[in-house]
């Protein structure tokens, strides 16, 4: 019966309110965590926006989420086909990100890794590492 509840637990979503702030700019987003079970998929959402999405603009997939008891990790990749913007070619370009969140303190590091791409053309090429504050979401 413990190992039974337990498991419930594990699957239940894990809901926080994140701001990130980079020079004169503030935002504040939910982020929601679904773990995976046996038979389904993990899940991570950005105010309600799942994180997998294909299209003709590229494809991002969850690859792994975990859920411990000190912390939260997620990666992620996304690729995205040849784009021409403004008359300027740019060739396929691809972000792998990792993301690790504190439980205690609510301390999420984001570590982005891009390659080619306009992305690289704007953002440049290589790993880039965020840091942004999150809090547990109170239940309604």
């Amino acid at each position: 019966m413990f190992s039974y509840s337990a498991l419930c637990l594990a699957a239940e979503p894990l809901v926080f309110t994140c701001t990130r702030s980079e020079k004169n700019y503030t935002e504040t987003y939910e982020l929601k965590v679904s773990p995976g079970s046996k038979n389904q998929k993990a899940k991570v959402f950005v105010d309600d926006r799942d994180l997998d999405q294909s299209d003709e603009l590229g494809r991002q997939v969850i690859k792994n989420v975990l859920v411990t008891e000190p912390t939260v990790l997620i990666s992620m990749e996304a690729h995205f086909p040849p784009e021409s913007f403004d008359g300027v070619q740019y060739g396929a370009g691809s972000v792998i990100t990792a993301i690790t969140i504190h439980r205690a303190t609510g301390q999420l590091r984001k570590a982005e890794t891009i390659r080619g791409g306009i992305l690289s053309a704007t953002l440049g090429e290589g790993t880039k590492t965020y840091q942004e504050q999150c809090a547990v979401a109170t239940k309604p």
